[in-house]
């Protein structure tokens, strides 16, 4: 493994950074057709010798993990620790989960009958890989979120053209050295580089067979717009405003701490992160003080000791701005913020707000960015409803020693993910789903969920009956066909014992039709 400091950004090898830089839609086209020839290959290949293949891009990125966690610090902004922790290292443990399973999700499977009337059939689900998959990744978790959906994708049989956000491009090259290390059939696997503006247009129109997207719920209804006359089937997985229940039997201090960490790490740029904090009136104060400690004590930098980075741009630092101007010009308190530094203009501080209303941007838009609101609440039924008033239902999270209480309130929450006593880190599990509701998209990645949205699924039905000739409802039509078919309603359904005892004999009369020339 390299030894390099991550902070300083990492060496890695230059000549493996492969791309196709400002592919055109024209060259899109091919890559797709390329991607098309070689997947008929890849699909063909034992599990096992696709697995093997994989594996040496798991042993690759092993290999350069300080390289490539350097390669993400540099180029996002995050901290190097972030870097790691929360891509870096969920890559490598997705890999291996998804291999260790994916024979199984891969297998065909029986379906069990659900009528005895229909004894003779048997049915199977057969799992077919889609073809050639696109994904167009975001540049918060640039390497963490496209590596798992690529992954998935190659392992099960598909062709992927992959396409990185413009902020990220040399994270981009580097994970497409990573599975360059795949030995991969040529032209299966395509990494392009093209503006964001052009690439969603470029990706419906390139005869993909499914496309994921993770981005703004904006982009998001655009895409669908755009997919809808080819009916591309789409997994969009969007924005967020989530929000965390601190109950009176919270364990405070690991409270203040997680929201902490959820909402500020990676300068707050986590869909999934907590941003409306509803708290118990009962210890809303003492929560309100130990977060407010906390936040005025993180250390603004981008070395090993900081704990709050910058963000990606001075444009995303002015939207934010902009965001609690107006959350602030309607009675909201900046309430605690962490120390500014004025060596970089893209660091912002750290902001708990308070005083808010259900009108303000903190309240109803995604803040992309350490902004969170903290509010009291009078009980457990006030806090679901201010949780799920929002067009979002990404993630959630309920915080109390009673775990009995906090399930029976989660699953109550309009989201897609929820973590008792945590918040933000399932994003890291391979084994959970990661998808939400509403404004938070379509579909999901991540675990058996994600891993089945790269297949197709067929059913395949046999008929086990020997020298059958016809079915029961076949031609020709006749009223004793009729009748009989009318005495199975009354075998299934009949009003009184009587009348389904009665119609067995009329039901076996038209069973023997099965035979009939």
């Amino acid at each position: 493994m390299s030894q390099n400091d991550p902070s300083k950004g990492g060496a890695f090898p230059a000549e493996l950074l492969r791309t196709r830089p400002g592919i055109s839609a024209a060259g899109l086209l091919e890559a797709v057709a390329a991607a098309r020839e070689a997947r008929v290959i890849w699909a063909e290949l034992p599990y096992a010798e696709r697995a093997g293949r994989l594996k040496r891009a798991g042993r690759f990125l092993a290999e350069h993990v300080d390289d490539l966690t350097g390669i993400i610090h540099r180029e996002n902004g995050k901290l190097a620790l972030d870097a790691l922790a929360t891509e870096v290292l969920p890559a490598l443990m997705a890999l291996d989960y998804y291999i260790s399973r994916g024979r199984r999700l891969l297998a065909s499977r029986p379906v069990r009958g659900g009528n005895l009337l229909m004894f003779n059939k048997r049915s199977r689900l057969v799992y077919q890989p889609w073809g050639v998959v696109g994904i167009i990744s975001p540049w918060n978790y640039p390497f963490a979120i496209p590596f798992s959906e690529v992954f998935m994708a190659l392992l099960a049989g598909n062709g992927v053209v992959l396409k990185v956000a413009s902020d990220t491009l040399e994270v981009g090259r580097a994970l497409a050295a990573v599975f360059a290390a795949a030995d991969l059939p040529a032209g299966l696997f395509v990494h392009v580089e093209m503006p964001g503006k052009e690439a969603g247009p470029a990706f419906i129109e390139a005869g993909l067979d499914k496309l994921f997207f993770t981005g703004s719920s904006a982009v998001g209804r655009e895409l669908m717009a755009l997919a809808a006359p080819r009916l591309l089937p789409l997994v969009l997985e969007l924005g967020g405003a989530d929000a965390a229940i601190i109950r009176a039997d919270a364990d405070l201090d690991r409270a203040a701490t997680g929201i902490l960490w959820s909402g500020f790490s990676n300068a707050g740029q986590s869909c999934g992160g907590a941003q409306r904090i509803l708290v118990r009136r009962e210890v809303y104060e003492p929560f309100l003080a130990k977060l407010s400690a906390l936040v005025r004590a993180l250390r603004p930098g981008t070395g090993p000791d900081a704990d709050l980075g910058p963000l990606i741009s001075l444009r995303r630092k002015r939207i934010v701005e902009e965001q609690v101007a107006a959350c602030c010009s309607r009675g909201a308190v900046i309430a605690a913020q962490s120390p500014v530094l004025t060596d970089d203009e893209r660091f912002l501080s750290a902001m708990i707000l308070t005083g808010v209303t259900g009108d303000m941007p903190v309240m109803t838009d995604e803040i992309f960015g350490p902004v969170v609101a903290v509010l009291p609440v009078g009980d457990d039924e006030e806090a679901l409803s201010i949780a799920n008033d929002s067009p979002y239902g990404l993630t959630a999270s309920v915080w109390s020693r009673d775990r009995r209480r906090a399930k029976e309130l989660a699953v109550r929450i309009n989201a897609g993910a929820v973590m008792i006593n945590d918040h933000l880190m399932s994003h890291g599990l391979a084994e959970t789903p990661w998808g939400g509701f509403g404004a938070s998209g379509l579909g999901k990645t991540h675990g058996e969920p994600g891993f089945r949205e790269m297949l197709k699924v067929q059913v395949v039905v046999d008929d086990i009956l020997p020298g059958v000739k016809r079915n029961l409802w076949w031609q020709p039509y006749s009223d004793a066909v009729f009748r009989g078919i009318r005495a199975i309603t009354d075998l299934l359904a009949g009003p009184s014992p009587g009348k389904r005892l009665r119609a067995i004999p009329r039901v076996l009369k038209l069973f023997f039709r099965y035979w009939e020339k």
